[in-house]
């Protein structure tokens, strides 16, 4: 009988391991998806972040010009001397496009603030089986 017993106990921690083991290897996996997830929403609004900087860069270097020019032509047919048009018109544009490259940018860090880079439900997950396995052991 105590052989019995004995084969019983050897049974119940060898099947105890094997949970446990299936157990954290089902929790890892879950925790990847929720990083998986998170850092996808992450690079998101680091993309969205990154298409901000590069049309401000891009507004001030090609865009600018071209609609300073027509505008500074516009004021000077309205009479305003060549440099009182040209600096309106630089002012004017820089203006407009600044706020322009700031609202994309601030949506961009908007959805990085609000992308949390914990792992809730496998911390939730990993409490529960600690939970179990104590309450195996006990």
């Amino acid at each position: 009988m105590a052989s019995q017993e004995s084969h019983s106990l050897k049974e119940l921690v060898s099947s105890l391991g094997s949970d446990i083991s299936g157990l954290f290897r089902k929790e890892i996996d879950l925790a990847k998806a929720e990083a998986s997830a998170n850092i996808s929403n992450v690079a998101s609004g680091l993309a969205m972040f990154a298409v901000g900087l590069v049309l401000a860069v891009g507004a001030i270097g090609v865009l600018l010009t071209a609609i300073v020019s027509g505008l500074g032509a516009l004021l000077v047919s309205q009479g305003f001397s060549e440099a009182s048009a040209d600096a309106i018109a630089s002012m004017v544009i820089a203006v407009v496009v600044s706020v322009l490259a700031w609202v994309v940018i601030s949506r961009g860090i908007a959805i990085v603030r609000q992308t949390s880079l914990t792992l809730p439900r496998t911390a939730n997950a990993l409490h529960r089986d600690a939970d179990v396995v104590k309450e195996r052991l006990s």
